[in-house]
């Protein structure tokens, strides 16, 4: 035996990559914090706004698509949360794809992760001031005024610190779940006792006598799946929020675990209620469906009581949009891929140029507002969709590369898996293409945003030679 056999070292093992973007920040979030956070992903605008139009188009089928995105949704935040067990990051995705797929990896899953955060704060300001729209005092009141105004309240509670925007995201979820656990009891009392609702008595009639779960075709419950898809947009939250907690790996399985039932419940049970409390044709996209039943029921102060709720839910969502954003743009800044200002913090630990900065794409939403009122929510949820597909995307394709690299025995999974690996990803991903697809077939302004795909792509791959050279200094540096 050669000397050289006997003194030859074995490997070393490999390192847990480091993220720039992780450091600096405060663990100010608690599990109370994070289980509210995860709930609150699960139930948005999305669904006390987009619902109405949904049901009107789709009728009683529109549960079928809610079930169907949820069960894609939970796959995903699944995925998500092996990665946060495996290593916390606020980076999130982000972090994961730099480690998994390099700096253009990072660089393309952010991006399009800043591409659904910027249009769903346009349709978030927008469906607020939709709403406020609802109290006489606000009527005359411009809805760009009502919108802007949302945006700066919203604005001003995020840039204090992430203690505040826990406590904030606590208490608007806290209201979300409670309005919905009253809807669901009222609703159900409602068809046990046949109580009568503007006029109409409460049923399975009102889906039997108005063309089936299906009134018009499989087809409208297919198209409206890219829509449904929107109102799952935030379940990845928890995931970034997971970089600002103690004790990820005892607080994030639970959180993550419960949002499958809450879907049941929450979304599947609502639209299965609505169907059973009117006719579809009854529901409208200019008004929550939710506020519908309430207004035909007759009860004093009960639909403005329940339109507060639905208001709440738009600001819910403009802050976490606000929040994960900031952290992501971040963790994109320390590596170069995003401008330098947006990785800036605050004494309160925010990353406050990355939350000014996507704001800012708010402001242009006022202006959309502005000049096209009644079809500002619509456009803006459909690049909305292209965005969260994207971040979907990225998000299994980063699961994907992890699954390969503990095959090879290079890493180490947690116990808290996704199951079915690698079958799951393939068949999310496959989803999500299909998601697509259904978007170009619904015509109008869902044709119109997959035409502007080769735009984004174009956009992406110019942007990429614009920073390219900077993220290699970075590198660089780090190396």
């Amino acid at each position: 035996m050669s000397d050289r056999t006997l003194t030859e070292a074995p490997a070393p093992a490999p390192t847990r990559h480091v993220d720039a973007g992780d450091e600096g920040y405060s663990k100010d979030l608690k599990s109370r914090h994070i289980n509210m956070i995860a709930i609150g992903g699960a139930i948005g605008t999305g669904l006390f706004l987009g619902a109405g139009g949904r049901l009107a188009g789709a009728g009683p089928s529109l549960a079928i698509a809610y079930a169907v995105c949820g069960v894609f949704a939970f796959f995903v935040v699944r995925a998500l949360g092996e990665l946060v067990l495996y290593r916390p990051s606020s980076g999130a995705f982000v972090s994961y794809a730099r480690e998994f797929m390099g700096e253009k990896g990072a660089y393309t899953a952010g991006w399009l992760y800043f591409l659904n955060w910027s249009t769903t704060t346009v349709a978030d300001i927008t469906a607020a001031a939709t709403y406020a729209h609802f109290w006489s005092m606000f009527t005359d009141v411009p809805q760009w005024i009502l919108a802007f105004i949302a945006l700066a309240i919203v604005l001003t509670a995020n840039l204090i610190s992430v203690k505040y925007f826990g406590e904030m995201e606590f208490w608007f979820s806290l209201v979300k779940v409670a309005a919905l656990v009253v809807f669901l009891i009222v609703g159900i009392w409602l068809v046990a006792t046949s109580h009568d609702i503007g006029g109409n008595t409460p049923g399975l009639a009102n889906i039997t006598d108005n063309g089936g779960l299906f009134p018009s075709g499989v087809l409208p419950m297919l198209l409206v799946i890219q829509g449904v898809v929107f109102a799952y947009a935030s379940v990845e939250l928890c995931g970034v929020a997971a970089g600002e907690t103690e004790n990820p790996e005892k607080i994030m399985p639970k959180a993550i675990n419960s949002i499958m039932w809450r879907v049941g419940l929450f979304y599947v049970g609502s639209v299965v209620l609505l169907a059973l409390l009117l006719p579809y044709t009854a529901y409208s996209s200019d008004q929550s469906p939710f506020v519908t039943v309430f207004d035909k029921l007759g009860v004093p102060g009960a639909a403005g009581v329940m339109n507060l709720v639905v208001l709440t839910a738009a600001l819910s969502s403009l802050n976490s949009g606000l929040y994960s954003t900031g952290r992501i743009l971040r963790s994109m800044s320390l590596a170069g891929s995003a401008p330098k200002f947006t990785g800036v913090m605050n004494r309160g630990k925010v990353p406050y140029g990355g939350v000014l900065f996507t704001a800012a794409f708010g402001i242009a939403g006022v202006g959309l507002n502005y000049f096209m009122p009644t079809d500002a929510f619509e456009i803006v949820l459909n690049f909305a969709s292209l965005g969260i597909l994207g971040t979907w995307g990225m998000v299994m394709l980063c699961s994907l590369f992890f699954w390969r690299r503990a095959q090879q025995g290079r890493l180490e999974r947690p116990s808290y898996r996704l199951p079915w690996a690698p079958y799951t990803q393939l068949v999310t991903l496959a989803f999500l293409l299909t998601v697509l697809v259904l978007m170009w077939c619904d015509g109008g302004v869902g044709r119109t945003t997959v035409q502007f795909v080769p735009v984004i792509g174009a956009a992406l791959v110019g942007g990429w030679y614009l920073v390219r050279g900077r993220v290699a200094e970075l590198a660089a540096a780090r190396r």
